[in-house]
C-alpha cells in the first residue's frame, strides 16, 4: 500500500515541475520578444545599455535576457558583466558542446528556437541542463534561458 502512495506523490511532484517549467519557458519567450520590441523602438545602443543592467524589465527572478553579436561576442549580460566584450564562440559547455555556435546558427538563419546545453546555475552553484531561447534583432542575438 505504501509503494502506490509513493508513486502517486512522485507523479504529482513531477507534474508540478513540468507545469512550472512550461510556465518558465513561456516567461523566457515573453522576455526575449519584449527585448526585441524594445530594440525595434529604441535601437541597438539603448538596448545594450538596458540589457546590461542587473535590474530592468528584462530581468524576472532567475530569468534574464543576455545578448551576443553575430560573431559570438557577449554584448550585454545583466548578471555577469565580466563576460561583456568577450568572444565566447569557441568556449564549450562541460560536455564539450560549442552551444554558442548553435545559437549563432539559429540567429543567422533568422529563426527563433531553443538551444540546449549545460551551464553553471548561479542559484545552485551546480552545472545543470539549460535551455535558451534565441531571437535575432538587427545585429543582436537576444537570448534568455531556463534551467531544466
Amino acid at each position: 500500500m505504501v509503494l502506490p502512495i509513493v508513486r502517486v506523490v512522485a507523479l504529482v511532484i513531477l507534474a508540478a515541475f513540468a507545469i512550472s517549467f512550461a510556465d518558465e519557458k513561456d516567461d523566457v519567450i515573453t522576455l526575449v520578444k519584449k527585448a526585441a520590441e524594445f530594440h525595434k523602438k529604441n535601437g541597438k545602443g539603448k538596448t545594450v545599455e538596458i540589457l546590461s543592467q542587473s535590474e530592468s524589465d528584462f530581468v524576472k527572478g532567475a530569468l534574464y535576457v543576455f545578448t551576443y553579436d553575430t560573431t559570438g561576442t557577449m554584448v550585454a549580460h545583466p548578471k555577469n558583466p565580466k563576460l561583456i566584450g568577450k568572444n565566447l564562440l569557441d568556449v564549450p559547455d562541460v560536455d564539450g558542446k560549442l552551444f554558442r555556435r548553435d545559437i549563432l546558427e539559429l540567429a543567422k538563419a533568422n529563426k527563433t528556437g531553443w538551444v540546449n546545453y549545460k551551464y553553471k546555475n548561479p542559484t545552485t552553484n551546480k552545472v545543470e541542463d539549460k535551455t535558451t531561447y534565441v531571437m535575432k534583432a538587427g545585429d543582436l542575438i537576444l537570448c534568455c534561458g531556463a534551467y531544466k
